[in-house]
C-alpha cells in the first residue's frame, strides 16, 4: 500500500447490524478489537453496544421533546439510528426505514430516489437506499472520531477503511456502497465480500492453528445468510511447494432470501391465527413483521423458551384502541422457518420458479423459492467443478440468521445427505465476525497475515456493436468482449489482444458493461456473441462524450460518418484493476492517444 495509517478499520455494513472494528498496528501486540457505538436506545438515553442496528427512525415534529434522539456529538437532530429506530419499527413502522442494504442492490428501482420507508404516507420524508446507507456510515464514523480522535491522530475520514459487501453485490450496488462512504466523508476505502472476511475471522482467530484445521484437498463452504441476502463461496485449500495456500474459486448469485423473509413469514402465519377477530390494516401487518423478528431471535437464543409474546399496537403514531397480544411458539418457529426455509431435498432438487403476473407491486425481488436448501444444492451442484468435483468437506457458517444452532444443524444436515457430512469450522463470534475479518484482511493488505487468492469473482465485459447492415426496427446485435476475465488480481493489468475497435467521438454514446459468475474459462480479448438467458447479465452502462482533443486531427484510420459530426477512431483496448477494484479501460489510438473509462467492479479482495 502507498499509504498506511495507524488504524485499519472493518465496517460490516448489514441489513440487520452494522459493527465496526479495528487493528491498532502500533500496539504492541496488534490484535482485532471491537469498538462499541453510542447510541439513543430510549428517548434521551444513550447507550453503547457492540453493533449498530441499521435502522433510522424519521421522527415527526411532536412525536418527541427537543434532546430526546441528541448524542455526544449532535444535538437537535428529527432521526436516529440504532436501538431505539429499531424499537420503533414495531410502534411506527411507516417512520422507519429498514433494509436500506436490500434496496441498494434493487435494479428494479433508482436507488438514489426518495424510496424509503417503503409504502409510507405522504406526509413522511422519504430518503433513498443510498442516503440511509450514508447516514449509518455518518453514524459510524462520528461514534468512531468521538472515541478514537486525539489532537495527534486523523478521524476515520483519514485511516484505511475496508467495508463489506456481499459477494454477489453487483457493479451498481458496490459503486453506490462507494458513494454512501463517499457522502460520510471516508477517503480511504477498500470493498471486501462478506462471505471472504468471515472466513478471514476464522483464520484470525485460529492463528497458526488453522493449518492443523485444514488440509491439502478440502473445500471450505461459506455459508452466510443475514437480513437481506443468502451469500455462498467455495474455498480450496491447495499445495504449494509444500505449503498450504487457499483460493477462492466460486461466489453465487445473488440470492435476496434471508431473516426479512423468515420474519414475514412468521408474521403472515400470526396474522392468519389472529383471523377475523384482529382483522390486520397494513400498517399493523409491517408492525407485526418487526415484532415477530424480536420474538424469534428470543425463542432461538434461548432453548428453554417455548413461547415470546407478541405486540401488535394500535393504528397510528400512538396508542388508538388498545393493542393486540399474540405468540409465537417454539412449534411455530420450527414449522414456519426450519422446515420452510431448510427443508430436506435432494442433491438434484433446484429451487422452484414461480410463474409470475403479468403486473406485480413493486417491491424488493424477494427470491421466489425460500428454500434455502434448494438455492445450496444448485450453487454445490453447478460450482463443484470449479473444486474439481468435490463436495464441500468444512463449512464455516456466517449471518445473523445461521447463530440458531437448529437452523445450521438443518444445512449440515442437507449437505450430508448428498455426501459425506462437512465438519463445522467454529467461529468465535457470528455478530463480530465480518468486521472482525474486514480489520484482519487490513494487515493482510500489508503483509501480515495470510491471504486468500481468488481475485474478481466473475467476468466483466465491453459491448461492442456487429457491423452488419441497417435493419428496420432491429438494434445491431450486441457482441461481449471479455475484459476482465474470473479472477483478475488487483493491481495488474493486460492488453486486450490482437483487436481493434472503432471508437465514436464527438457525441454522446453509450459504453455498455456486461458481467457473468458462470462463464469462469473466458480469456481477456475472448468475443461472444450469443449467450443463454442468465449466463451474462448487462450492467448499467457508462454514458460520455469522448473528446477527440482540441488541435489534433483525426488520426490515423479515423473516419468521420457521412452527414453527421461524429468521428470513428480505431483503438484497441487496454485493461487494468486497481488496488481499490476499479476497472480503468484505456483505449488507445493508433497515433498515440488514449481515453480512459473506469468501472468499479470490486468484489474480492484479490490475490
Amino acid at each position: 500500500m502507498s499509504r498506511e495509517t495507524r488504524y485499519v478499520v472493518g465496517i460490516d455494513l448489514g441489513t440487520t447490524n452494522t459493527v465496526i472494528s479495528y487493528v491498532d498496528t502500533q500496539a504492541e501486540t496488534p490484535e482485532v478489537r471491537a469498538l462499541a457505538v453510542p447510541q439513543v436506545v430510549a428517548p434521551g438515553q444513550i447507550d453503547t453496544r457492540e453493533s449498530l442496528p441499521s435502522f433510522l427512525y424519521l421522527a415527526a415534529g411532536p412525536e418527541l421533546s427537543d434532546g430526546a434522539l441528541d448524542l455526544p456529538w449532535t444535538a437537535g437532530r428529527k432521526h436516529c439510528v440504532g436501538a431505539f429506530a429499531r424499537e420503533q419499527s414495531s410502534k411506527v413502522p411507516t417512520r422507519v426505514v429498514s433494509s436500506a442494504k436490500s434496496w441498494l442492490c434493487h435494479s428494479g428501482v433508482d436507488r438514489t430516489s426518495p424510496l424509503l420507508p417503503w409504502q409510507a404516507p405522504e406526509d413522511v420524508q422519504r430518503i433513498s437506499p443510498l442516503d440511509a446507507s450514508a447516514r449509518y456510515l455518518e453514524h459510524v464514523r462520528d461514534a468512531w472520531n468521538d472515541a478514537m480522535t486525539g489532537d495527534d491522530q486523523p478521524g476515520l475520514e483519514q485511516q484505511d477503511v475496508l467495508l463489506t459487501v456481499p459477494a454477489s453485490f453487483d457493479a451498481v450496488a458496490r459503486e453506490l456502497t462507494m458513494k454512501a462512504a463517499q457522502r460520510a466523508g471516508l477517503q480511504h476505502v477498500t470493498l471486501l465480500e462478506e462471505p471472504q472476511a468471515a472466513f478471514y475471522a476464522w483464520l484470525a482467530h485460529q492463528g497458526e492453528g488453522w493449518r492443523n484445521k485444514l488440509e491439502v484437498g478440502d473445500v471450505v463452504l461459506v455459508c452466510d445468510i443475514g437480513g437481506g441476502t443468502t451469500d455462498f463461496s467455495l474455498i480450496t485449500v491447495k499445495d504449494a511447494g509444500g505449503d498450504l495456500e487457499l483460493e477462492r474459486v466460486a461466489v453465487g448469485d445473488h440470492i435476496l432470501l434471508g431473516g426479512d423473509n423468515m420474519d414475514l413469514a412468521l408474521a403472515v402465519t400470526l396474522a392468519e391465527a389472529l383471523g377475523e377477530q384482529h382483522k390486520l390494516d397494513p400498517w399493523q401487518t409491517r408492525s407485526l413483521w418487526h415484532a415477530c423478528r424480536r420474538a424469534k431471535e428470543d425463542l432461538f437464543a434461548d432453548a428453554e423458551l417455548e413461547k415470546a409474546p407478541v405486540t401488535i399496537l394500535g393504528r397510528g403514531s400512538k396508542v388508538i384502541g388498545g393493542s393486540i397480544k399474540a405468540e409465537l411458539s417454539r412449534s411455530t418457529l420450527e414449522r414456519v422457518v426450519a422446515g420452510g426455509f431448510f427443508p430436506d431435498c435432494a442433491f438434484e432438487e433446484r429451487p422452484a420458479r414461480q410463474r409470475r403476473a403479468g403486473l406485480a407491486e413493486l417491491g424488493l425481488p424477494y427470491a421466489t423459492d425460500a428454500a434455502v436448501t434448494r438455492h445450496l444444492a444448485k450453487f454445490v451442484g453447478e460450482y463443484a467443478g470449479e473444486a474439481e468435483g468435490r463436495m464441500p468437506t468444512a463449512v464455516l457458517y456466517n449471518g445473523g440468521v445461521m447463530k440458531a444452532q437448529a437452523l445450521r444443524a438443518r444445512v449440515t444436515a442437507a449437505l450430508g445427505s448428498w455426501g459425506d457430512a462437512p465438519r463445522e469450522l467454529d467461529s468465535e463470534s457470528l455478530d463480530l465476525a465480518v468486521s472482525h475479518g474486514a480489520a484482519y484482511y487490513g494487515q493482510v493488505r500489508r503483509g501480515k497475515g495470510i491471504r486468500i487468492r481468488g481475485g474478481i469473482s466473475r467476468s466483466y465485459y465491453i459491448g461492442i456493436e456487429s457491423a452488419m447492415p441497417a435493419v428496420p426496427g432491429l438494434p445491431a446485435p450486441l457482441k461481449a468482449v471479455c475484459v476482465v476475465p474470473f479472477g483478475m488480481e488487483e493491481g495488474t493489468e493486460a492488453d486486450v489482444p490482437d483487436k481493434e475497435f472503432g471508437m465514436i467521438v464527438g457525441e454522446d454514446v453509450e459504453f455498455r458493461f456486461l458481467s457473468s459468475t458462470h462463464r469462469k474459462d473466458d480469456g481477456i480479448g475472448t468475443v461472444i456473441e450469443r449467450w443463454d438467458e442468465g449466463e451474462i447479465e448487462e450492467l448499467v452502462p457508462v454514458t460520455t462524450a469522448m473528446d477527440a482533443g482540441e488541435g489534433e486531427d483525426q488520426g490515423e484510420g479515423a473516419t468521420t460518418t457521412p452527414g453527421e459530426g461524429a468521428t470513428t477512431v480505431p483503438v484497441k483496448l487496454h485493461s487494468r484493476v486497481t488496488e481499490v477494484g476499479t476497472l480503468d479501460l484505456s483505449l488507445r489510438s493508433r497515433d498515440g492517444r488514449s481515453w480512459k473509462l473506469e468501472y468499479y467492479v470490486r468484489d474480492a479482495p484479490g490475490g
